[in-house]
């Protein structure tokens, strides 16, 4: 029996789940010691934090900004470099820099972290997604401390311009200011670049390394082209429904100019499917806003991307899926290209999993808060944990232990994705084997 247990690998998945814990874990302790923080904390403290940052999700319970200090917001940045890029991507790098061979089963598992489908220039694929980081980390945080530069001075500025770009860009949300961006709601620079990081960071690394190769539109893959259209059209409705919503909502909106409205409605958009900054108070939003907002954190943002959900191109996949059932086509067609019925079965198997989990994290949360909390709040934060989107009604800080430990599960299992949950929990069994089909009534 023990042989057997010391014989067995780990599959990939499990790999990956294990790197991400053990990540957590140093993250945890790193922050636990004493020049870490300005004031006692907690382990709780510590490990939500930390799970947190590496889940890049921006959910707190005590502001990082004064609660910790230069070497533990460092210590933060870190973890959301290490958690946006993928641990894997990390230690490949390493070994590429040592001038080590990466072996197969190395490739392996990096095909398994970035959802590729062959492990086929897997390793070039890898030195481009940290080049894309550096790259548009580093223009944008130059922006940003000039920005702020008549504000804070040199290297204030300099501080806040590295630590804001790399958490926009990995779509964390964490900030070193208390109020998020709000006193920037209508400030074009700061809007813009933040804007952009996030978008660029949602999009996913493949899709950006093909439009680096490609350069035009007709040579795309079809998941280049739905996260491209996906993502204005996506933006575009958020800010309308949130200008629409929110538009006379004295403590939100109404108080704004024009100007002032348009750019929070924007800002809002954006960040909602995957980066917890706020410009506006979220916890002042109207109901249907907080509603909205939960169904596009449900969804996230791209494949392979540095956000959360069940990611938009499985949304598309079910959305096309369900259209070509009602037109009782044979397929779904999604731009003059079929969706493979195993990707059908991959996007239900991953959008029924998260729904189990999320309404399952809700109960408990249920159980410990709800004469506390109101529901659509804790639903909202459950869904923000498991989108890994980070924003928050304002009740995370007041959670009690319980409830907060249900929120960094669901943002580990919004990180890794419901398929690579379940992928570690389970073996591989035989499918070469055929049973006699059955009839099911269904609807």
């Amino acid at each position: 029996m023990l042989k057997r247990v010391r014989d067995r690998k780990l599959n990939p998945a499990q790999i990956l789940v294990l790197g991400l814990l053990l990540t957590i874990l140093i993250g945890t302790l790193l922050l636990k010691l004493p020049f870490a923080s300005t004031m006692p904390v907690s382990w709780l403290t510590c490990f939500f934090t930390a799970t947190s940052a590496t889940t890049v999700t921006g959910l707190v319970t005590v502001f990082n900004g004064t609660t910790f200090t230069l070497f533990g917001n460092l210590v933060i940045l870190l973890l959301i470099q290490l958690g946006g890029l993928g641990i894997m991507t990390f230690a490949v790098l390493i070994f590429l820099l040592m001038d080590k061979t990466i072996s197969t089963r190395n490739r392996l598992m990096l095909q398994e972290a970035l959802n590729q489908s062959t492990i086929g220039g897997i390793v070039r694929l890898v030195k481009r997604l940290f080049i894309f980081s550096i790259v548009f980390e580093f223009i944008f945080a130059v922006i940003l401390f000039f920005r702020w530069w008549h504000v804070f001075g040199p290297v204030k500025s300099l501080y806040y311009s590295i630590f804001h770009s790399i958490s926009a860009f990995n779509n964390a949300g964490f900030s070193l200011f208390p109020d998020s961006i709000t006193r920037y709601v209508d400030d074009p620079v700061i809007n813009v670049c933040l804007c952009l990081l996030i978008i660029l960071g949602g999009l996913g690394f493949t899709v950006m390394n093909e439009i680096w190769e490609k350069k035009k539109w007709r040579p795309l893959s079809l998941h280049a082209k739905i996260m491209i259209i996906g993502t204005i059209v996506f933006n575009l409705i958020a800010f309308v429904f949130i200008f629409a919503f929110e538009a006379h909502n004295t403590k939100t909106l109404g108080h704004l100019s024009l100007g002032g409205k348009i750019w929070a409605s924007v800002f809002q958009g954006v960040v909602t499917r995957t980066a917890g900054f706020n410009s506006i108070n979220i916890g002042d939003l109207k109901p249907e806003t907080l509603f909205f907002m939960m169904i596009y954190m449900f969804i996230g943002a791209g494949s392979v991307s540095t956000g959360g959900g069940i990611k938009l191109t499985t949304f598309f996949a079910l959305l096309f899926m369900t259209g070509a059932y009602i037109k009782k086509q044979r397929e779904p067609v999604i731009l003059e290209r079929t969706i493979s019925l195993r990707d059908i079965f991959k996007a239900l198997a991953i959008t029924v999993i998260a729904f189990a989990a999320v309404l399952f994290a809700i109960f408990l949360v249920l159980i410990f808060e709800s004469d506390r909390f109101p529901y659509l709040n804790i639903a909202f934060e459950v869904v923000s944990a498991f989108g890994t989107v980070g924003m928050s009604t304002g009740i995370t800080p007041h959670l009690n232990p319980a409830s907060q430990l249900v929120i960094c599960a669901m943002m580990i299992f919004g990180k890794l994705g419901p398929l690579s949950i379940a992928l570690s929990l389970t073996s591989a069994t035989r499918d070469d084997i055929r049973y006699p089909k059955g009839k099911l009534f269904i609807g």
